[in-house]
């Protein structure tokens, strides 16, 4: 049965202009080859020997990457566009479910692949040209890249299980997730300030925004389902270097204590003491591991490189005692699913971050950030200037000239079950135990 096929609506000059750019510093001779092989590339019936050497394909990845930030002065203006495009997808009948036999990569020839081709060319990955095949070719390669980059997974280019899910969310229920975070992001379209931080939970990252613009992006870990990171609009007041790490009350009888039971020199291996009420530590040996409540006790964790935050922690007011901070654990930043953390928020090359915060607080240059870091001395420092960061949940936006980014429903807020992906497909957890996802080995 054939299926028409939408209007392309996504705009493909961006992606165009880095090679435009490109082409206008190169010297004549050079210049008119590339336009030669541009001819051939471009042309309507080209044959099938040049698709593997396709390098504008590649490329169109990169494109997705914007400086412009989520929550900026157009930010509701472009997801009013999107939903508008979304729209017209939708009444044109959306796109194909692809059905595809396994995985699917370069070099492949199946089938599915024409389907997969017409999905990408409707939702403004793949351009029309490309034409309907079976061949996986470098421009299907670079469409899937495009796909995955907009929908936060690795661009690698391979339609495995995860792309092939999101790719088969239904349009309309596409359509229906950005009006769901149109709404998210009017609320956010006051004045923000001329700094802050942006956390966006469903996209585990993290936006250091001057000025409308990204200075920063980070990679996060955020908080599991059953621990979720809260959303909250607050200000970042302290940023401490070397800080003792206080284990939450949830970590302590959902953890700390069960682990205590199994192996009793936990807490000394990993440098924990207990405190009491009067400041006095309390000796491990001395508690009844096995009681049906957990010991009324502070468990703090010295500063150390074994330390659960690492060089940093960055707090802001918050009701929860949650905060940022770097991890021991950088291998963490690499997974697809960063949904790991007991509600605060692990950051990605935190020490860049904490430069940025410390910029107008005197005498805190990145020289004498990584100094105090080195002598493993616990150091508090107030922010001169407070700045705001605001924590937020939006699954679906456009910050860039419409192109369309979409995460999964991680904390299932969106309504429609089919955005839970990374729950849906059930995959097992990390290997390791509990301890080793949240707590000092």
């Amino acid at each position: 049965m054939s299926r028409k096929i939408g209007n392309d609506v996504f705009s493909r000059r961006t992606f165009l202009r880095s090679a435009a750019t490109l082409g206008a510093a190169a010297v004549a001779g050079s210049a008119g080859a590339q336009t030669a092989i541009d001819d051939i590339l471009n042309a309507p019936r080209r044959g099938n020997w040049d698709d593997q050497f396709d390098a504008k394909a590649s490329r169109t990845a990169t494109a997705v990457v914007s400086n412009n930030p989520i929550f900026g002065p157009g930010s509701a203006g472009h997801i009013q566009q999107a939903i508008f495009d979304y729209q017209g997808i939708v009444s044109n009948g959306g796109w194909p479910m692809v059905n595809a036999p396994g995985k699917l990569e370069l070099g492949t020839s199946d089938p599915s692949v024409q389907q997969l081709r017409q999905r990408l060319i409707i939702s403004g990955d793949l351009p029309r040209s490309a034409g309907i095949s079976n061949a996986y070719d470098s421009y299907v390669d670079g469409a899937v890249k495009r796909f995955q980059a907009r929908h936060g997974l690795p661009a690698d280019g391979v339609l495995g299980e995860y792309t092939l899910k999101a790719m088969n969310v239904p349009a309309d229920v596409r359509l229906g997730q950005l009006q769901t975070n149109l709404v998210r992001i009017q609320a956010m379209s006051g004045d923000l300030g001329q700094r802050f931080v942006m956390v966006n939970i469903p996209a585990a990252y993290i936006e250091a925004v001057e000025n409308n613009r990204v200075a920063l992006r980070h990679t996060a870990v955020v908080g599991k389902i059953d621990r979720p990171t809260h959303a909250i609009n607050s200000k970042i007041y302290e940023v401490i270097l070397n800080p003792y790490w206080t284990a939450p009350r949830s970590i302590v009888e959902k953890d700390i204590v069960p682990l205590m039971r199994k192996d009793p020199t936990y807490l000394t291996r990993n440098s924990i003491r207990l405190i009491d009420g009067k400041g006095t530590e309390v000796a491990p040996e001395t508690i009844d591991w096995f009681a049906d409540k957990a010991p009324n006790l502070m468990f703090r964790q010295d500063p150390g490189k074994i330390n659960a935050m690492a060089s940093t922690k960055i707090n802001f007011h918050n009701p929860n005692n949650e905060y940022m901070h770097d991890t021991p654990s950088q291998g963490l930043f690499n997974k697809l699913m960063r949904f790991e953390s007991s509600g605060c928020v692990r950051v990605q090359n935190v020490r860049d971050l904490v430069t940025w915060l410390l910029r107008d607080t005197p005498g805190w240059s990145r020289q004498e950030i990584e100094r105090v870091i080195s002598t493993r001395q616990n150091t508090p420092i107030k922010l001169s200037q407070e700045v705001p960061v605001y924590i937020v949940y939006v699954t679906a936006w456009s910050a860039t000239d419409r192109v369309v980014q979409f995460r999964d429903d991680i904390y299932e807020r969106d309504g429609v079950a089919e955005l839970a992906l990374q729950t849906n497909i059930g995959v097992e957890p990390s290997a390791g135990s509990v301890e080793q996802d949240f707590l000092p080995q």
